[in-house]
């Protein structure tokens, strides 16, 4: 799949004003092996807690984007190098967190596509608090379950329809 967010944005400038078309604001660093990637968002609702998340990750990614509202907590890490380790064997696309990573080294081994607000060293507790498959804000911007998300080295657009 190639794709140019810019040019996604200029060929779709109508679904831009209606609001069916969305672009994350460049806050977000860019970790993993894939620069470009795109898929439905499959989204969830934690603050400090990844237990939610791994157990996403454990299943069948089928090319779609972990989209993950961590609260914008810069506080500890919900994705690591485990984590990418499972998100590349399980088939994920990508992951976007509002939130940190870690283990960074690492994640850039993975082949996967992973966008996030920071790096931190300190992991997440443990409690497994959180929600699925919800409408989420990720940095001001409405991300439901299924739209689809569009991410290269100029940024990450959110569609609510598949737009190639």
């Amino acid at each position: 799949m190639t794709f140019s967010t810019c040019d996604l944005c200029d060929n779709n400038e109508d679904k831009l004003a209606d609001g069916s078309l969305a672009v994350l604001p460049p806050i977000f660093a860019s970790f993993g092996k894939r620069a470009l990637f795109a898929g439905p968002a499959k989204t969830l609702k934690v603050f400090e807690d990844n237990v939610l998340v791994r157990k996403t990750l454990e299943t069948p990614g089928n090319g779609q984007v972990l989209v993950v509202d961590g609260g914008g907590s810069l506080r500890c890490a919900l994705v690591g190098g485990k984590l990418g380790e499972l998100a590349e064997k399980n088939g994920w696309a990508g992951i976007v967190v509002n939130g940190c990573v870690r283990d960074t080294l690492e994640l850039n081994a993975c082949d996967v596509g992973i966008r996030a607000l920071a790096t931190h060293p300190q992991r997440s507790v443990r409690k497994g608090l959180g929600d699925a498959d919800l409408t989420v804000s990720i940095a001001g911007v409405a991300v439901h379950p299924g739209d689809w998300i569009y991410a290269d080295v100029d940024g990450v657009a959110v569609s609510r329809t598949e737009l190639i």
